[in-house]
């Protein structure tokens, strides 16, 4: 018997080795000595005794053994040699009594290489024992662009014991660990461990029956998709079969992890291709649509909202031939799913979920309903069933920036942020790059409204001798404050500048295109996530300049805004500077993808991006849906 499973291992080696040698790789295992140094392997971290994914499995640490194994570690020689007789002696220890001798091995970059035990490692990968036993010495890369994602893995593996998931970009772990409930830095208890490896093990075995082993991204990335459509406690207790209709339903979600870039921006609207106006145009004329905007606040205490609210009733004055557009607010109230479904319950079809906190309860509505599009407010988010859209404020931010500078008279500027969300930091590296075009010494004192409050913020920024200040957008009803730029003149201030968001003519723009079919167009013709981000060009932002404004400073608005709605005024230009020293080289310009997922802060920014920890709860909720920008390098191992 262990002679007949030693040459069926045989022949899974041959066909290893041939497939190896025809896609020009290497037909035996990977050698750890010949691309790591001894000294390295020397200071190895110790680890003990853990189990070992035998797919991570890939290579011996010296080359011993190197010409006994394919790549795929079963045997190539011959079944009567010494080495065959003992593979088959350990074949038949196992099926008698399991093979209990832990391995050694070394781990790089979650991959191991075997020290001890290669034979053991054979049998166990020919039976598909899912993990081996194994003591496991770390060798620690270096730190650099391309270990990010792997010190994440430390750091979560330090928390949770798991080596088993894998992520192919940074924030994966950290998103994981949400995802499961977990706090940022708290540990995993045994039956947390548990849960989740059964929970794992049947969405993998899911993954792996729909072809997920076809995709260019990693089981981890799309068991990250599933969970933000699903949330975790979907996955937990249940039977394979209804694992299996929940993740076909969201595989489009899933397929899109494996974009390279996975978010297409739209940075203006495109109207439709005439000859598909003229096709589609016809059908359901005069009929009028209905429209649902679903806010987290009430107008009365959220200024968010009720900008929003003004939006609704433009588009419902401009399109009240073809748009009927009803409110729902205080979604948070109850359940945010309850009021998303109640929405569509009374016929809406198309919905706006109008802050970033409703995104979840937005992709479930989308998986659920496909016949309702649905838009979220929002920004830098990779979901195929829905659509995000946000405005290029940062534009405006300069523009106020440079004015800052002009009026400064070198003192120092304060900027009052909101969240360190994507968009919030462009805003703020935005406003100082303004500020040093105009006084190439200006520098911006920085604090953040969801530390504390904005009336702390703003009172830590009058201490800092800041007089000239960018403060709230916007103010909530019933309460005292600035907005927009703002200078302190004795017990009273004096607005000079705000920036404007233009919700009405985003939302008529975005529904005029709905009707067009132009969007609906770009979904079919694009496989990656929608997400609109559109700007003064558009419309869809402006600049509201005060009287007290000298004319000088007002014309110098004036020609900036024209350049950036032309095309030929740039806020993120080289030479860019961060507080860690240069990020854009002469002569470039950072594209909009840099611009989203900005997480540096200018090198004339006196201040740091907070803590989650440090944050309001409104502001780690904001954050949970937008993400937090990922400190570089990742976490000590």
């Amino acid at each position: 018997m262990s002679e007949s499973d030693y040459r069926e291992a045989q022949k899974l080696a041959l066909k290893e080795a041939r497939r190896c040698v025809a896609a020009g790789l290497s037909p035996c295992l990977s050698v750890m000595d010949d691309f790591i140094p001894e000294e390295r392997s020397m200071r190895a971290v110790d680890l003990g005794l853990i189990e070992i994914p035998t797919e991570f499995l890939v290579g011996t640490k010296t080359r011993g053994r190197v010409n006994a194994f394919a790549a795929n570690f079963m045997p190539l020689l011959d079944p009567k040699s010494e080495f065959g007789d003992k593979w088959q002696r350990l074949c038949e220890a196992h099926l008698a009594e399991g093979i209990r001798e832990p391995i050694l091995a070394y781990e790089y970059l979650n991959r191991y290489y075997v020290a001890e035990g290669n034979k053991r490692v054979s049998v166990l990968k020919y039976f598909g024992a899912p993990q081996v036993t194994g003591r496991v010495l770390r060798v620690l890369p270096e730190r650099g662009p391309d270990t990010v994602v792997y010190y994440e893995f430390v750091t979560f593996q330090r928390l949770s014991g798991l080596n088993t998931v894998e992520f192919s970009r940074p924030g994966g772990y950290a998103a994981l660990q949400r995802l499961v409930g977990k706090g940022p830095d708290e540990p995993w208890t045994r039956e947390d461990r548990r849960q989740f490896s059964a929970a794992w093990f049947s969405f993998r075995q899911v993954y792996d029956s729909l072809g997920g082993g076809k995709l260019r991204s990693t089981p981890g990335d799309a068991l990250l998709a599933y969970l933000e459509v699903y949330g975790y406690p979907s996955i937990r207790g249940k039977t394979r079969s209804e694992i299996r209709a929940a993740v076909a339903s969201v595989w489009e979600e899933i397929a899109l992890q494996q974009e390279p870039e996975p978010i297409d921006l739209k940075l203006a609207p495109q109207p439709a291709k005439p000859g598909l106006v003229r096709k589609l145009l016809g059908t359901g004329e005069g009929k009028k649509t209905k429209v649902a905007f679903v806010h987290d606040g009430d107008p009365a205490s959220s200024a968010w909202t009720a900008g929003h609210e003004r939006g609704r009733a433009y588009v419902q004055h401009v399109l009240a031939d073809s748009v009927v557009a009803s409110a729902y607010c205080g979604a948070f109230d109850q359940a945010p799913e309850q009021t998303v479904e109640q929405a569509i319950a009374d016929g809406n079809t198309v919905l706006f979920t109008t802050s970033p906190r409703l995104q979840t309860a937005s992709l479930r509505a989308a998986v659920a309903h496909p016949d309702v599009t649905v838009f979220n407010c929002s920004l830098n988010s990779s979901h195929r069933y829905i659509r995000t859209y946000y405005a290029r404020m940062y534009e405006v931010k300069f523009i106020i920036g440079a004015l800052a500078g002009a009026l400064g008279r070198g003192e120092p500027i304060g900027y009052v942020a909101d969240y360190p969300i994507a968009g919030q930091i462009a805003g703020v590296n935005a406003f100082a790059l303004g500020a040093r075009l105009t006084d190439p010494s200006a520098e911006v004192c920085l604090e953040w409204s969801s530390v504390g409050g904005a009336e702390a913020a703003q009172a830590r920024l009058m201490a800092r001798g800041c007089r000239l200040f960018s403060s709230q957008d916007l103010v909530r009803a019933g309460r005292e404050g600035s907005r927009g730029l703002t200078r302190v003149e004795g017990s009273g201030s004096v607005n000079l500048a705000t920036p404007l968001w233009q919700w009405g003519s985003y939302y008529e723009q975005l529904l005029r295109l709905l009707r067009e079919r132009a969007l609906q167009s770009e979904y079919q013709e694009s496989p990656r996530a929608l997400n609109y981000f559109w700007g003064i060009s558009a419309g869809v932002v402006g600049l509201r300049l005060s009287e007290a404004l000298p004319w000088s400073a007002r014309h110098l608005a004036e020609v900036l805004e024209s350049g950036i709605r032309a095309g030929s005024c740039e806020p993120f230009r080289a030479p860019l500077f961060s507080q860690s020293g240069p990020e854009l080289a002469p002569g470039q310009t950072l594209p909009p993808e840099g611009v989203v997922r900005m997480d540096w802060l200018a090198e004339n920014v006196l201040g740091d991006i907070p803590a989650y920890e440090e944050l309001s709860a409104l502001g780690r909720a904001t954050v949970d849906s937008m993400g937090l920008p990922r400190s570089r390098g990742g976490e000590a191992g």
